[in-house]
């Protein structure tokens, strides 16, 4: 075996072991703040917010963002650049102390209530410790750049126990490899990180979502809205991106960000669904019997707020991730689309157009459409049942994605 491949095998061993202890330690970190803010030991978050008091809910949401102003605050005193994982996998230098100082302020800030997703911290830990590990192996360029991407997949595939999706995002988004020098990495690494965060017993989905029946009519609805969910996933990110460009990160950060979270407390008096990654939104959207009682309405508001309160936080100042919210976003949107068309034309549950506006969206909104149906699946174990309509959506999503992306650069000529 030449040298540079058992160099590899080593640093894909350890980097399987490192982005299962930093999954490990992001869920335990999380569970730990939520049981002392939301005095939270069991159930869910939205269960342990709407126990406690409305001043509760604001006080700990502006406690979060007087924290993370102040933490990232100080960050940005000595250099304002944060290294983003494609960066990181691109070679560009993620020192690993910084990137754990920028990743557990996220944590931090998600288990006190803020909107924002909590995969980035252990992508970006992961991949900053891989980094280093795979320089004191030596490894080359090339090799360096697969295990750096690999530490980011398998850091998301801990902290979700979700290891195929892990690897698909490694493979599709951060390396656009199906070579077998990068494959087996990729697998290896999400596997290993996901025995070492959570054993050999698969835990409960993420969300709960009642068996998904097909249906005629949840097809076509599928075959219909798929380019609609794709040009809303498309919106999405380009809005994402533009609010996260303008953020702060000076002196006006420390007031920005304590306000926003304030406000962030005040709508989750009303929606307490709004608190945290995207769960509770996206469980809201999912659960089929709430959808049928309560009703277009309150959808529409769930869906809203959550919107509403994800870009309030980001463009506030707060860093963290968008993937579960954007699993809320396409849930609420093939809810609140679903629950009519159900009336009109019966045949399966509201969850199943939840499922598949999550999945579409998702799958648009990180342009990698095998990813999103992926993750969507593994989240909820749920899927294999609306296969044909969840790929008919997924498909029509990625046709106006490209469609529109042609657009938007030619206009840009």
């Amino acid at each position: 075996m030449p040298v540079t491949t058992r160099r590899l095998a080593v640093a894909t061993l350890a980097t399987g072991v490192i982005a299962g202890l930093v999954g490990l330690a992001c869920k335990h970190i999380l569970h730990w703040v939520q049981a002392l803010a939301w005095d939270m030991h069991t159930g869910t978050l939205l269960e342990a917010a709407s126990a406690v008091s409305p001043t509760r809910r604001i006080l700990v949401l502006t406690l979060g963002g007087v924290i993370g102003a102040l933490s990232w605050f100080l960050l940005f005193r000595r250099s304002r650049t944060i290294t983003s994982v494609s960066a990181a996998v691109a070679g560009h230098p993620m020192p690993p102390l910084r990137a754990t100082w920028h990743a557990l302020t996220q944590v931090l800030i998600v288990s006190l209530g803020a909107s924002v997703g909590r995969e980035v911290a252990p992508r970006e830990m992961a991949a900053a410790f891989a980094g280093a590990a795979a320089d004191r192996l030596g490894l080359t360029p090339e090799d360096r750049r697969i295990i750096v991407a690999c530490g980011a997949g398998a850091g998301l595939a801990a902290v979700y126990s979700i290891p195929l999706s892990g690897a698909i995002y490694t493979l599709e988004i951060l390396l656009v490899s199906r070579s077998g020098r990068a494959v087996a990495p990729a697998f290896l690494t999400s596997g290993i990180a996901v025995l070492i965060s959570t054993g050999v017993t698969r835990p409960a989905p993420f969300y709960t979502v009642p068996t998904l029946t097909p249906s005629l009519s949840l097809t076509v609805f599928a075959a219909l809205v798929g380019p609609l969910l794709g040009a809303a996933g498309w919106a999405f990110k380009r809005a994402v991106a533009r609010v996260s460009s303008d953020r702060p990160r000076d002196w006006r950060l420390l007031v920005a960000l304590p306000m926003a979270s304030f406000l962030v407390g005040v709508i989750a008096v009303w929606v307490p669904s709004v608190l945290g990654n995207g769960q509770a939104s996206a469980q809201t959207q999912f659960d089929a019997t709430w959808a049928a009682r309560a009703g277009l309405g309150v959808a529409a508001l769930v869906l809203a707020a959550k919107t509403l309160t994800t870009f309030l936080t980001i463009r506030a100042g707060g860093w963290g991730g968008v993937l579960t919210p954007a699993v809320a976003l396409g849930a609420g949107i093939g809810a609140v689309i679903g629950l009519p068309w159900a009336i009109a034309w019966p045949g399966s549950e509201v969850a199943a157009f939840a499922f598949i506006g999550a999945a579409a969206f998702l799958g648009a909104s990180m342009n990698a459409p095998f990813t999103g149906l992926i993750l969507v699946i593994e989240f909820t174990a749920q899927g294999p049942t609306i296969l044909v309509p969840a790929t008919l959506a997924v498909g029509g999503a990625t046709a106006a994605t490209a469609w529109l992306s042609r657009r938007s650069l030619s206009s840009a000529r």
